[in-house]
């Protein structure tokens, strides 16, 4: 009867790279700190007795879930993705798994729907992309750490790694004032969240620094980030007696509907009225025309996100804020005002 071959175990690897187990258990858990000579041998070793991590060993000893729960509103939303995926990056260096839960499924602040997976039972950490959510929610005693990403919460005591939306939404207001545009209408996300409360102030700061006083009501229109809201404000603009010259939309969704709903009513983009969104996902440098934009670095944020958590699920301490500059990117929305 043939013997069967048991699997590779770390002494092995540790015994042909000529290491401790230490310093094996080290190189795959954080090979920065480990010189390169020992790291390239150690890592040869691994492939050469084809040993892999047993996870769900290491997490019971650690007594670990071996997984992060991140809470996203509107899974759909293509802006999420990209973020997912730069946390999903990180965690899968470390062994762990990315469980995502949609809290735009039924009520979003009602604690049995969101609040009982919130316990170490059901993940290591959690990162929350979903500024609507209740505080209380992540102030249980079993609560494991939590990191806020992209949105924030009012009263949640959590780091956050965020974008530079308040320049971000400057840069789009210096932009169209340089082109010659004096008459800027702002399209709003909804009017409690915390993103629209920053590109608002960003906006305002914006119209100052460009000498433009606007503040009449009907230059600020309050949409949801969805492309319907975006369409829906291409009505109202275009039943003005005066048209604004130029929009700045507070994400590309909104911005993609609003010139869909302009074209359609008769004006063209950007020769009637310019358009700019923020965010730069994917499908804006496909518009018609390519969308002029504000790009946050969103894979990066997740990323950012990711490894504060890790930091604060292994007990370290990191910064409580660290905000991801922002850049304009300037594409056939926008152009000089006509007058």
């Amino acid at each position: 009867m043939t013997q069967q071959k048991r699997p590779p175990r770390i002494h092995d690897v540790a015994q042909r790279a000529g290491v401790s187990v230490a310093t094996v258990s080290r190189v795959m858990s954080n090979p920065a700190i480990v010189a390169e000579a020992t790291r390239i041998a150690v890592e040869s070793a691994i492939a050469e007795t084809g040993y892999t991590l047993n996870v769900t060993a290491r997490n019971l000893r650690q007594q670990q879930v071996g997984a992060v729960l991140a809470l996203v509103p509107k899974l759909a939303n293509p802006f999420f993705s990209v973020i997912l995926s730069g946390i999903a990056d990180v965690l899968r260096g470390k062994g762990l798994n990315l469980l995502v839960l949609d809290t735009m499924v039924g009520d979003a602040n009602a604690p049995q729907g969101i609040g009982s997976y919130l316990t170490r039972s059901h993940s290591d950490g959690v990162i929350v992309l979903d500024g609507r959510l209740s505080p209380d929610l992540f102030q249980r005693p079993n609560c494991p750490p939590v990191v806020q990403a992209c949105e924030w919460i009012k009263g949640l005591s959590a780091p956050k790694v965020l974008a530079d939306n308040a320049a971000g939404s400057n840069l789009a207001i210096q932009h169209l004032a340089g082109l010659g545009h004096h008459d800027i209408l702002h399209l709003t996300g909804p009017l409690m969240n915390s993103l629209t409360t920053s590109r608002r102030a960003g906006v305002q700061q914006g119209l100052a620094e460009a000498g433009l006083n606007i503040t009449a009501d009907d230059r600020v229109i309050h949409g949801d980030f969805s492309l319907r809201s975006g369409h829906q404000a291409a009505l109202q603009i275009l039943s003005m007696t005066t048209m604004p010259t130029a929009v700045f939309c507070d994400n590309d969704e909104m911005a993609i509907g609003l010139m869909n709903g302009l074209t359609q009513g008769g004006r063209r983009v950007p020769q009637d009225i310019s358009v700019v969104g923020f965010d730069n996902i994917e499908m804006s440098a496909y518009t018609l025309p390519p969308l002029t934009t504000i790009r946050q670095h969103r894979a990066e944020l997740g990323r950012q996100a990711a490894e504060t958590l890790l930091a604060l699920i292994e007990g370290k301490e990191g910064e409580e804020e660290k905000i991801l500059p922002v850049e304009l990117v300037i594409r056939d929305s926008t152009s000089a005002h006509p007058g």
